[in-house]
């Protein structure tokens, strides 16, 4: 994948001057190895240059760790710690923290007596300074273990790390305005600057200005090519190939020439209603490409949609895609395929559906089609370029970060699976089963005022998802997910 942060976790060893610093040089060495045997040892630093005891320790330790190249920040206390240095070391470290402590353990030179660091206290201490100084830190759900422990919960870091880090360094390209009657996927913008994250908006005509530049690129017949060997026996419409390369070519380029000083990018791009009569295709198969190379791309100039799809991205490390939660599932097709073989009621179940932006590497089976919706009111020709399949089944996690109409963030985040049951429809398609998911439709995703599109990660992800949006304050009321059955939603009738 590209377009995705590589991060390294620098470890920063603290000590309160009154225990003993050897307690904390011995505990570092010992959970940097931890680490290494069962991880990839490049993903962590071990500050070597001192254990941190003062604010000048603080300093020479933060020098040295951007010297290295970190670009997160792990502070360690190996025993009580000095709570004013060591949170005044995540201040002023510039990208992600987080906070663990050492367990005792009986075994290490001193016992309970001259090896005891009390680590569990001290890490009290150190979030009540981080709140004095309004740091944001992650602290797991239980900060206090053995090395080994401690190297399982730096490794969980890993991903919320990476997804912070690369919200700092986003820029989302749109190409706009909106349709017309999709003000659901119009959002207020303030909270995309107070993510860290630049926003280009652009008009579709400098798209298509941009596009017709592109016309008989040198570089269109080795993409067609590429698209080719993608398709296989699915490329059903081999005379719009050229004009999708070219519009992949146009994208690419925009990227490079306006990314400006941001390290990553995602795109909001238009496909309709003037999308197709005048570029002569729909861009979904492009958008699909561009999703496949780590360039999250969403349609209806959905820039939140494009910003979930790129967290999902990073911290999946994977592809993800853009659906519409679409329509119910027959009752036809639940009692064939589902009753019985699955343990979901109808309720629990629905389709996921978009014209064809999904990946081919996450479709059963694919083929270039025409986008039958719009080929209702539009000449066929003109609307080439769908990417047409059931999504492959297999654990997912849907979820969306958003900005409500009043400027405040607002997420959902639920872990299901798609069966492996035939759609029997048309477009990127798939069966989704999310546990309860009839009273989570009605109590977040409407009552929360969601819009139609979720972002799709291939994996379950809600217990990273869920801390990325912790980090970047998202208040933890706002972050709906599908609670179980008997837990009460605050707006669900409990008579019903």
């Amino acid at each position: 994948m590209e377009n995705m942060p590589k991060m390294k976790i620098g470890i920063v060893a603290v000590s309160r001057d009154c225990f003993p610093e050897s307690l904390s040089v011995t505990r570092r060495e010992n959970l940097v190895k931890a680490y290494a045997d069962k991880y990839d040892a490049e993903d962590i630093y071990e500050c070597p240059i001192c254990i941190v005891e003062s604010e000048i320790h603080m300093v020479q330790a933060l020098e040295d760790i951007k010297k290295a190249g970190c670009n997160a920040l792990c502070v360690y206390l190996g025993n009580f710690g000095p709570e004013i240095a060591e949170t005044l070391l995540a201040k002023h470290f510039d990208g992600p923290k987080m906070f663990v402590a050492a367990a005792e353990e009986t075994s290490a030179n001193g016992g309970l007596v001259q090896g005891r660091g009390d680590a569990y206290c001290g890490m009290l201490n150190a979030s009540y300074n981080l709140k004095l100084r309004n740091v944001k830190a992650y602290i797991p759900d239980y900060p206090v273990g053995t090395a080994e422990e401690c190297a399982d919960m730096i490794h969980e870091f890993l991903p919320i790390a990476k997804a912070v880090y690369a919200l700092n360094n986003l820029k989302i390209i749109s190409f706009g305005p909106r349709p017309l009657n999709f003000l659901a996927c119009n959002a207020p913008i303030q909270q995309l600057y107070n993510l860290g994250v630049e926003i280009e908006e652009n008009s579709e005509l400098d798209l298509f200005e941009a596009f017709n530049k592109h016309a008989d690129d040198p570089r269109i017949p080795d993409v067609v090519k590429d698209m080719e060997a993608e398709l296989g026996a699915g490329n059903k419409k081999p005379e719009i190939l050229n004009k999708l390369a070219q519009y992949e070519i146009t994208l690419l380029d925009w990227i490079e020439e306006h990314r400006g000083y941001r390290k990553f990018v995602a795109l909001a791009g238009k496909c309709w209603p003037a999308f197709q009569t005048q570029f002569g295709c729909v861009p979904c198969y492009v958008n699909s490409r561009l999703t496949k190379m780590g360039i999250p791309v969403s349609c209806e100039v959905d820039i939140y949609g494009a910003l979930s799809e790129f967290i999902g991205t990073v911290v999946s490390d994977d592809t993800v895609t853009l659906l519409d939660i679409n329509n119910t599932v027959p009752a036809d097709i639940y009692n064939e395929d589902i009753k019985g073989k699955f343990d979901y009621t109808q309720k629990d179940t629905f389709m996921g559906f978009h014209c064809g932006n999904t990946a081919s590497t996450k479709l059963s089976f694919c083929e270039m089609k025409n986008q039958m919706i719009m080929a209702r009111s539009l000449p066929e020709e003109v609307t080439n370029g769908t990417l047409e399949g059931d999504i492959i089944p297999g654990d997912i996690t849907f979820f969306r970060l958003q900005s409500t109409a009043d400027a405040k963030l607002r997420a959902y985040i639920a872990n299901g699976e798609v069966l492996p049951v035939k759609t029997r429809s048309f477009g990127a398609i798939g069966i989704f089963a999310i546990n309860e998911m009839g009273r989570f439709y009605r109590h977040v995703l409407i009552e929360k005022n969601f819009p139609h599109h979720g972002a799709v990660a291939f994996g379950h992800y809600g217990k990273q998802l869920f801390e990325v949006f912790k980090y970047i304050g998202v208040d933890v009321e706002e972050i709906g997910y599908n609670q179980p059955k008997g837990v009460l939603y605050k707006t669900e009738n409990p008579f019903s």
